[in-house]
């Protein structure tokens, strides 16, 4: 019987857990600790969040308008992705310059300017100050120094790059372009779902009490998703012997699940699950039409999940389209943010075939509720032996791309690219 190394987490020390990441024989391991410790926890926002990464922030079609804002969170940091007057988007650190206070309070709006409730600084668009409440003083008493130089006290801007209308934001000056981060087969696979003018239907949020890189693990993970997920399952939308595949960029950096509904024989089906709860044949839908749909896709795709490191995923199953954001609230908690959309040229039709596949996704989704729950049940039987190790073995325990469903390789990927990217020794 093979035995599972364990880690010393008495005194925990992330480095000496980085360069000492225990193996499991010839599977892969990852420790307990780094799901649940405060220090990997606010490591990974300075050197993932907020290192060399591109995170997503926003569709576009979020801030159509000149005054359009969002405001959301790079990691735990919160931010406001806003549209200007000459129509460009700018992203800014949600923190007054003057005390710190939250700027934005709503979630979103059309504002000339955004004005700090505390004492009235006052930023336009682009998180320039323009106003400063008795500046110069009142009755030639107070005001600020005769030094005070208001281009010196800006709101905090980052670097921001769009690709199909999708909105990335970096604190990094060093990070490379971002087509270049993604890299030709995550870029690839945007173009393929934002090939046109987009029209979003709606957002959901969803708070998880679990750490991130489970969630992270959960959406580069094939092996689970038609055995866990019954309605998946027994309705055909994902099984493990359909046509699929599981890939990454050269980095191990991002992570592509695919498959093609009706692509498997019912013999093999049969055979695979005969003996799996996942698969009962005695289902049925007293609303059939929840699964009417069109292919629409012409390499006959039904179901994307694209995993982009650190906090995006981009889904398509049958003919919901939606973006999946992540946003962390400590070691043991963060949110989804679900935004699901739809073409402009979509027919009354499809709009509605959306409408009602909505119903697969989303906290109470009939699929997606039960990656919550799993998540929840892994963050909590862990806790008490903080000491012990994961192991990942399915499709042979390497980070390698595979042509089929029956594997843990991009999970195994996304570890590596963690432990390099958290050690230093990765630029991306």
């Amino acid at each position: 019987m093979q035995t599972i190394p364990t880690v010393d987490t008495d005194k925990f020390n992330l480095a000496q857990t980085l360069e000492d990441w225990p193996q499991a024989g010839e599977g892969f391991a990852v420790p307990y600790s780094l799901f649940t410790e405060q220090d990997a926890y606010t490591a990974e926002q300075e050197r993932i969040f907020r290192g060399d990464t591109w995170s997503f922030v926003a569709l576009e079609q979020e801030i159509p308008e000149v005054g359009d804002f969002k405001s959301t969170f790079i990691g735990e940091t919160p931010v406001i992705v806003m549209r200007d007057e000459e129509g460009g988007v700018n992203v800014v650190v949600n923190r007054c310059a003057h005390r710190g206070a939250k700027v934005c309070r709503s979630l979103r709006g059309n504002v000339p300017n955004l004005e700090c409730v505390y004492h009235s600084w006052a930023y336009n668009l682009k998180g320039d100050l323009i106003g400063v409440p008795f500046r110069r003083g009142l009755k030639g008493n107070g005001g600020m120094p005769k030094d005070f130089d208001m281009k010196q006290h800006s709101l905090q801007s980052l670097r921001v790059e769009i690709l199909n209308g999708l909105v990335f934001a970096s604190f990094s000056s060093s990070v490379a372009d971002l087509e270049t981060y993604l890299g030709p087969m995550a870029s690839a696979a945007i173009r393929r779902v934002f090939n046109r003018p987009i029209k979003i239907l709606g957002d959901e949020r969803q708070r998880i009490y679990g750490n991130w890189k489970l969630y992270a693990e959960n959406t580069r993970d094939p092996y689970h998703a038609s055995l866990l997920h019954l309605f998946h399952t027994t309705f055909g939308l994902y099984r493990s012997t359909q046509t699929g595949v599981s890939k990454m960029d050269d980095k191990r950096c991002h992570a592509m699940l695919t498959a093609k509904a009706g692509s498997s024989s019912a013999a093999d089906d049969a055979e695979a699950y005969a003996d799996q709860r996942a698969f009962n044949s005695e289902f049925t839908l007293k609303d059939p039409s929840l699964l009417k749909g069109r292919l629409e896709f012409e390499d006959e795709v039904t179901l994307v999940i694209l995993a982009l490191f650190p906090n995006l995923i981009v889904q398509q199953i049958a003919n919901t389209l939606a973006v999946r954001q992540i946003v962390t609230y400590g070691p043991k908690e963060f949110e989804l943010v679900w935004t699901s959309f739809g073409y402009v040229d979509d027919d009354a039709e499809m709009q509605d075939i959306r409408i009602k596949q909505n119903n697969l996704i989303g906290p109470a989704g009939l699929i997606s509720m039960e990656d919550g729950e799993a998540v929840e049940l892994v963050q909590d039987g862990i806790q008490s032996d903080q000491n012990n190790v994961s192991y990942i073995g399915m499709g042979g325990g390497r980070s390698e791309d595979a042509d089929h469903l029956v594997t843990e390789g991009t999970i195994i990927g996304f570890w590596e690219f963690y432990q390099n990217i958290m050690s230093g020794e990765r630029k991306v």
